[in-house]
């Protein structure tokens, strides 16, 4: 792994505070965390014999068309509810038309005829039971990711498209490591800083390049990422936090009776904080490497004087995004404003 310690290939000129010292402990430093971090992932990652099969319903979706919509009375009785005759479009009964009931109550899909849907069954009921669940919207969504790709790469050209690589890269981890560890009853605090770092060694370098600036931002993230840890560990247990707070945790510890609940909670919070801790040490360290560029007089304190006014106003910024990140997490507590109102924190 190759730091440029001399001269930014994006910028074009030396930064005088990259010192062969500096160079050597960074490079020494970021070979400890990758070694670390692959030693780790070998260690957790989740092989065939760990997986878990969970304990939830037998439920299998399946695409369908709607071919009619009909209103008649529900089969528990009182009411009426609405019905969709479907054309299974994939599984074992791919071309057979079906009588479907689709779901009620808020958010429900609202179908017509024609419109691709989903629905819901379970294989083995006799007989079995459609309902419509949601709408199909896979041609939809690969039409917004290619227009966010494509606005990605044009203005950020070949950072941009080093980016979405990066995206990538970060999805693959959460899907193939992340994940899949949790669920076969690996530790999630020990998974999520080991994904953690892994995504955060990929996406910055492929991002911004091999560069001095890079690897110290690297260096403030795992550090910071570290703290966090700490701090979040020491806050739920002095909270008594659980990490059961609704339904669907409720859900997943019947279901995977080996998933430590408290510890999905902080592992929750440091993937959800690394993309804000990424972000501010890139920059920090890019607007120092800068300073340093523009002003080469500076003395070390007054380059770190300025860095921490600077600090100051990314903490500031930092301290909104992540409230407002946090009422939109409380958005069901909002809905479940119930007469036990003073257990609604629990769902934050």
């Amino acid at each position: 792994m190759a730091v440029v310690p001399a001269h930014d290939h994006a910028h074009g000129h030396v930064h005088p505070s990259a010192t062969p010292r500096s160079i050597r402990l960074g490079i020494a430093v970021l070979a400890c965390a990758a070694v670390l971090t692959a030693v780790g992932m070998a260690l957790l990652w989740p092989r065939d014999a760990d997986r878990l099969t969970g304990a939830g319903n037998n439920l299998v979706r399946a695409d369908a068309t709607v071919l009619a919509v009909r209103t008649a009375p529900c089969p528990s009785g009182g009411g009426t509810c609405k019905f969709a005759t479907v054309r299974l479009d994939d599984g074992p009964d791919a071309g057979r038309a079906v009588q479907a009931e689709v779901a009620s109550g808020p958010g429900a899909p609202r179908v017509r005829a024609g419109e691709a849907v989903v629905v819901s069954y379970e294989p083995d009921a006799a007989p079995r039971r459609y309902e419509v669940t949601d709408h199909q919207r896979g041609i939809q969504l690969w039409i917004l990711v290619l227009a966010f790709a494509a606005a990605i790469v044009a203005f950020g050209r070949l950072r941009g498209f080093t980016a979405l690589i990066g995206l990538g890269a970060t999805f693959a981890v959460l899907l193939t490591f992340i994940v899949p560890a949790i669920l076969a009853g690996r530790s999630p605090l020990l998974v999520a800083v080991v994904g953690s770092a892994a995504i955060m060694l990929i996406v910055l370098y492929l991002t911004h390049g091999f560069t001095t600036a890079t690897s110290v931002a690297v260096v403030g993230t795992l550090s910071s990422l570290t703290l966090t840890g700490v701090l979040a560990a020491v806050a739920t247990n002095a909270a008594y936090l659980t990490g059961v707070a609704d339904d669907e945790t409720v859900y997943l510890s019947v279901s995977y009776g080996n998933v430590d609940m408290r510890g999905l909670l902080l592992a929750g919070i440091l993937i959800g904080s690394l993309g804000v801790l990424d972000d501010i040490a890139v920059t920090q360290a890019a607007t120092v490497e800068e300073l340093a560029t523009a002003n080469p007089t500076l003395t070390a304190s007054q380059l770190y004087r300025s860095a921490t006014r600077i600090g100051r106003a990314h903490i500031a910024s930092v301290v909104n995004t992540i409230i407002l990140a946090a009422a939109l997490a409380t958005r069901r507590t909002v809905t479940d404003r119930a007469p036990a109102g003073r257990h609604a924190v629990d769902n934050i």
